[in-house]
């Protein structure tokens, strides 16, 4: 169970912020059930945070046309990484000894390594700089993550040891075997312990998740209906056009009858112009879905209008409509005299 604890420190100095971090981070450690803690200025996909152009370092005029990349920034502290369960590929992580009197570190995401760097690899011990030629060190490389949307493309992100860049601040993220109803007990127990003037806020993280996931739902369930009521339409314009089509046809199908031609032969005349449009009218239907797709990544989360089983499905399940449509009116006309058939037309 993972939970976040939002806290409001306006009351304290800027000196006096990191050392009341530090004092939450241990007493938080220590509550029975509590497996990592960390703090973050900001959590991703919430409100907050910021960007900031990042430069090689040995950039000297630091112009947006010479920056290396524009990257999200964030101050953690050390077992933010556990706690948040992202995994370090690289390097290590921050700890405690990065404080204001260290020279300045910064862990980056893989996005960031390689853009900057060329490589997870060459991006560890590597210096860069940003904010006007702030230089850091990185000292460890994280896996991606989602930082504003969950639909955006993965971009570049830098951490900074919260000891060595001050923020008021404060997101605890706790991960703990507890239910969600002990452990938020626990955490404002102990918070109110230290400071009882502390407001805070105790979150489960996918109940946080849930508000950045909330756009892409709606959308997802405005998508679903819309889809329903044209696949309604598609599925009754295609019984229509068959079973007129072959309508169309019943006189050609009573002399060929009476010609002596076998309803195997019967059916598939019936059915071969049919099918001839349906599967144009699925190619054509394929590529402009194909041509949609980068549209709906936006829209849905993890849409993958690319997959071949779900193409494939779609395609296959009208041409199967669109024949049954065909066939059941052709099957009435062989059951019929022909010369009935030709005397009707």
């Amino acid at each position: 169970m993972i939970v976040g604890t939002e806290l409001h420190m306006a009351g304290y100095t800027d000196e006096r912020v990191p050392q009341m971090q530090r004092r939450m981070l241990d007493a938080i450690a220590a509550i029975p059930g509590v497996t990592a803690v960390g703090y973050a200025d900001h959590l991703p996909l919430s409100l907050g945070g910021g960007d900031s152009y990042v430069y090689s370092d040995n950039t000297i005029h630091y112009r947006p046309n010479n920056m290396a990349a524009d990257a999200m920034n964030y101050h953690l502290s050390p077992g933010y990484v556990e706690a948040a369960g992202t995994r370090l590929l690289a390097g290590r992580d921050l700890t405690f000894q990065d404080n204001d009197k260290a020279p300045r570190v910064a862990l980056v995401n893989r996005q960031f390594a390689v853009k900057v760097f060329g490589s997870v690899q060459n991006a560890i011990g590597g210096h860069f700089k940003y904010w006007n030629g702030t230089g850091a060190e990185v000292v460890g490389v994280i896996e991606d993550g989602k930082y504003r949307t969950v639909t955006e493309d993965q971009q570049p992100a830098m951490f900074f040891s919260f000891q060595q860049q001050q923020s008021s601040g404060t997101w605890l993220l706790v991960k703990s075997n507890r239910s969600p109803e002990e452990i938020s007990r626990a955490l404002e127990t102990t918070i109110h312990g230290l400071d009882g003037s502390l407001p805070i806020s105790v979150k489960a993280w996918n109940q946080e998740l849930s508000s950045a996931l909330f756009a892409a739902r709606v959308a997802t369930v405005a998508l679903g209906v819309l889809g329903l009521l044209g696949a309604m339409l598609a599925v009754s314009g295609i019984f229509g056009m068959a079973s007129y089509t072959v309508s169309k046809r019943l006189r050609e199908l009573g002399i060929r009858m009476a010609l002596g031609a076998r309803s195997k032969e019967v059916l598939g005349a019936a059915l071969g112009r049919p099918f001839i449009v349906l599967s144009v009218g699925s190619g054509v239907g394929m590529a402009l879905g194909i041509l949609a797709t980068r549209m709906l990544s936006y829209i849905v989360y993890q849409a993958a209008p690319k997959d071949p089983l779900v193409l494939g499905g779609v395609v296959l399940t009208m041409l199967v409509l669109g024949l049954m449509a065909a066939w059941i009116p052709a099957q009435k006309a062989l059951a019929v005299n022909p010369m009935i058939l030709m005397r009707e037309e």
